[in-house]
């Protein structure tokens, strides 16, 4: 069963975890609208570690980000719907453009993004290697994005008006 947790919350379930020895591993994105690409790599980012914990952009962090139209799907269904699926243990949401604040909190011991982010670039990246960890980027199986899913539903409601 998963749960959304404020950062307090979740800071207390890692010491936790982390008394149990228990793997914990982090990733953070939009997930606007829901697709096998999400879902497959929240599959291999849990295979990881014990624990799988995920933050999810704040409505207005994404509006920052993506611009005005963005997200499609507000902040607690994105959570609610990220909580439910079988691989994730946790999530957040996070107020900030990035979660390094919400990686600095938790320090999980490996952390995840996908491989288009180059290790450089990878927020948070630093606290978790100062801390042990390992940051790992997962390779996507396929190009399915929320942004091509918009691009077609517009083509295609264009066709039909």
């Amino acid at each position: 069963m998963s749960f959304v947790k404020d950062i307090y919350e979740l800071k207390l379930i890692c010491d936790e975890l982390k008394k149990q020895n228990k793997k914990i591993v982090f990733t953070n994105g939009v997930f606007d609208i829901l697709h096998a690409g999400h879902v497959d790599y929240l599959i291999k980012a849990k295979a990881l570690g014990d624990v799988l914990i995920v933050a999810v952009n704040s409505d207005s962090s994404v509006k920052r980000i993506k611009g005005e139209l963005r997200p499609v799907v507000p902040e607690n269904e994105r959570a609610f719907i990220i909580s439910q699926l079988k691989p994730v243990d946790y999530v957040t949401i996070f107020q900030e453009d990035t979660p390094y604040e919400t990686i600095r909190t938790i320090v999980p011991d490996v952390l995840v993004k996908g491989a288009d982010w180059s290790k450089d670039k990878i927020v948070g990246a630093d606290i978790v290697e100062t801390n042990g960890g390992k940051v790992v980027t997962i390779e996507f199986v396929n190009q399915t994005s929320t942004t091509n899913i918009i691009k077609t539903v517009l083509e295609k409601y264009k066709q039909n008006d």
